[in-house]
């Protein structure tokens, strides 16, 4: 559920935790994102910085600007003139991400597992076995068949959270267990219902069922995307993915290699509340792509 009124927990003399609800849903991560763009731009005096969550918002600040008991109760100043949670908009840029489903990189790292830590089933085999599915084409067809939301960050910098839009696409998966030691830069990930693009070589539990040449995270910030920041994706942001074949992953790989690729965004988008519940009342949800 959605709290009346959100709930403040003390972190230390610095931090606050700021829950909004007790659940994991899109409504309640929409209001995380809608309220921390609201404090941001009120610019309070003392705030450091906000860390939006799943379902609460972390709050930094100096308590020799201003105290616990002000920096509340100026939060939830803001919190009750919200307003209604149909009204609200944001702006959402989309980023259109190119993924060579069941890949040779992929491929390698799941040989790599099967040799050197466990025998296990092959992912792409595992996702179309748990979710119904006829084959790896309706695997492709259903992931890349939706705009995923920007849920949250975390983890390691440029890991996103990312969760469908579209329930028509909602799939599920276990996590590796054990995990693997190593994940290519640049996997698609998938745990629990949401996806990922991992933004290094880490380790890692995702399923994993396709590949991007394309960084969501440059350290050396040598693209232009990442001109102001090494992560690509904020909270609220939106990704597409859409599925290429071996030449144009190709083509796309040596443009990033060579410094010149340009991500694909449409920076102007934005995401209404209201329409989105209007359209998902319309969807017939029994059908699969």
């Amino acid at each position: 559920m959605i709290y009346d009124k959100p709930k403040f927990l003390p972190g230390g003399d610095r931090f606050i935790e700021m829950e909004l609800g007790d659940e994991l849903n899109f409504d309640l991560n929409f209001l995380v994102h809608a309220l921390t763009a609201k404090i941001r731009e009120a610019e309070i005096q003392g705030l450091i910085e906000l860390l939006p969550n799943m379902a609460s918002i972390v709050i930094s600040y100096d308590p020799d600007t201003i105290s616990y008991a002000d920096i509340k109760a100026e939060i939830l100043t803001h919190h009750l003139a919200m307003g209604s949670l149909e009204d609200m908009e944001l702006l959402s840029p989309i980023y259109y991400i190119p993924v060579l489903y069941c890949d040779h990189v992929t491929r390698a790292c799941w040989e790599d597992y099967c040799a050197k830590i466990t025998e296990k089933e092959y992912d792409p085999d595992l996702m179309v076995r748990l979710n119904d599915l006829d084959g790896y084409d309706q695997l492709a067809r259903i992931h890349s068949g939706t705009e995923y939301w920007v849920a949250a960050l975390g983890f390691y910098p440029g890991l996103a959270s990312l969760i469908a839009l579209d329930p028509r696409c909602r799939m599920t998966a276990p996590k590796y267990n054990p995990p693997r030691t190593w994940t290519p830069k640049g996997t698609i990930g998938y745990g629990g219902s949401v996806t990922c693009v991992y933004p290094a070589q880490t380790p890692g539990g995702y399923q994993i069922i396709g590949h991007t040449p394309v960084p969501v995270c440059d350290i050396a910030q040598t693209l232009p995307a990442f001109k102001d920041d090494l992560a690509l994706l904020r909270p609220g942001d939106r990704v597409r993915f859409f599925p290429v074949e071996r030449e144009e992953y190709d083509y796309v790989e040596r443009r990033v290699e060579a410094g010149n690729y340009v991500h694909n965004v449409a920076s102007y988008a934005k995401f209404s509340i209201r329409d989105y519940h209007k359209w998902l009342d319309g969807l017939e949800m029994k059908e699969r792509f």
